[in-house]
């Protein structure tokens, strides 16, 4: 049976890479190849004259196809480190009982922070190459000092800039590097507001640097938000919502859906709290899409993925994130149609996942327990809640059953 093999060499752009023997004698015993179509430009010299190559570019499945059909040992150059956001990772996805063996180069990220002579132990990692915001927006949420950037042509530093900016993130200066161990290799550090004005070279990387750390918040007043026109008590009071929050326990969710947003200020509060949570907030009344979105960016919470109309009639699977699963859910509205809410989010939920809601009426109280009871959901007490002169409230629980 044919033992699929992969050697993997990373390099930077030099157009002269310092290989090691090793990584020098494997080029020669080898005959296809793999890689891009730059780093064939820089490989190219030191290839047999038989050589064949698979240009790895989108879209992957044609790659997939080329590799699986190799029948021979492939040697496939990438970027840096193969196994830092490369190539590498693919392969073992792909090709999991595959042999490898790997010749990294330094990557990106270690090369700019070199240049930039910048102790890089600490620095927090996040991948734009092909990627959503999701790495990005969590590592400022979360309140990264020292943040590395990998781009690409969409998310250039240009578009990073400006929603650093947007989200109201304009504490941190930039530092861009260019082609970095090429020829044309620079460096440029500038603010956020030049950054998002300018164009870089491609390829690029950059670093964020926080120049004086932003104030973290934990239970935003009401009055900071704003509301529904002529509406001010149409919101989920502060301390309603943070116990709330703290019954879904979030720590140990991947994705959430807030449904019946309104003000967004569940949405907002969990993601603040729980930056790496994947945040799905869903609304009918379709003036509350701009009040997220002023919100949002007071707050500084990017990434929230707002989903309007009617909640029963959405493509609720294209919600469930990676896992085809939503591990909580908080119920801030139901227009009159709790148990069919309910219903849909238990379809949708993993087990041991949490619905939670907090109740006014009693006969909110009663639809909740009775849907829980009728699906075999474990309901906890409800916490019984009174501050000041707002009304009092139930927060209602109810857990999916592991077994």
């Amino acid at each position: 049976m044919f033992e699929r093999r992969y050697t993997l060499i990373g390099l930077t752009d030099s157009p002269t890479p310092f290989l090691d023997e090793a990584a020098i004698a494997s080029i020669a015993a080898h005959t296809l190849f793999a890689g891009g179509v730059r780093h064939r430009e820089i490989v190219e010299p030191m290839l047999p004259p038989s050589y064949r190559w698979i240009t790895v570019a989108p879209p992957l499945d044609a790659v997939r196809s080329a590799l699986e059909e190799a029948g021979e040992p492939v040697l496939v150059f990438a970027s840096g480190d193969p196994f830092f956001y490369g190539f590498g990772a693919t392969l073992q996805k792909w090709f999991p009982d595959a042999s490898l063996q790997c010749f990294p180069a330094p990557h990106s990220l270690q090369l700019l922070a070199r240049l930039c002579m910048i102790p890089y132990q600490q620095m927090r990692h996040a991948s734009l190459t092909g990627r959503d915001w999701q790495e990005l927006d969590s590592a400022l949420i979360s309140g990264e000092a020292f943040i590395g950037v990998l781009t690409d042509q969409r998310k250039t530093p240009a578009a990073i800039a400006r929603r650093l900016l947007e989200y109201g993130y304009g504490h941190y200066r930039m530092c861009v590097g260019e082609a970095l161990g090429g020829e044309r290799e620079s460096l440029i550090k500038c603010s956020l507001q030049k950054a998002a004005e300018r164009e870089f070279a491609m390829p690029n990387c950059l670093l964020l640097q926080v120049e004086e750390p932003a104030a973290r918040r934990f239970g935003i007043s009401d009055e900071l938000f704003d509301g529904l026109p002529g509406r001010p008590q149409m919101i989920t009071k502060m301390p309603y919502r943070m116990a709330a929050i703290a019954a879904l326990e979030l720590g140990r969710a991947c994705n959430f859906w807030d449904v019946g947003f309104c003000t967004g200020s569940v949405s907002i509060e969990s993601r603040l709290q729980f930056p790496h949570l994947l945040v799905t907030a869903f609304e009918k009344r379709l003036e509350c899409e701009g009040i997220l979105e002023v919100n949002s960016r007071r707050f500084g919470t990017p990434g929230i993925v707002k989903v309007m109309g009617d909640f029963l009639l959405q493509d609720h699977r294209h919600h469930c994130g990676k896992d085809a699963l939503v591990d909580a859910a908080f119920i801030g509205g139901h227009g009159d149609r709790l148990e069919e809410v309910f219903d849909i989010i238990a379809r949708y939920l993993a087990l041991g996942g949490r619905i939670v809601m907090n109740a006014v009426q009693d006969s909110s109280r009663e639809v909740f327990a009775a849907s829980a009871e009728k699906l075999g959901f474990a309901l906890a007490t409800p916490l019984d809640m009174s501050v000041g002169s707002h009304n009092p409230i139930g927060v209602m629980k109810a857990v999916k059953p592991i077994h």
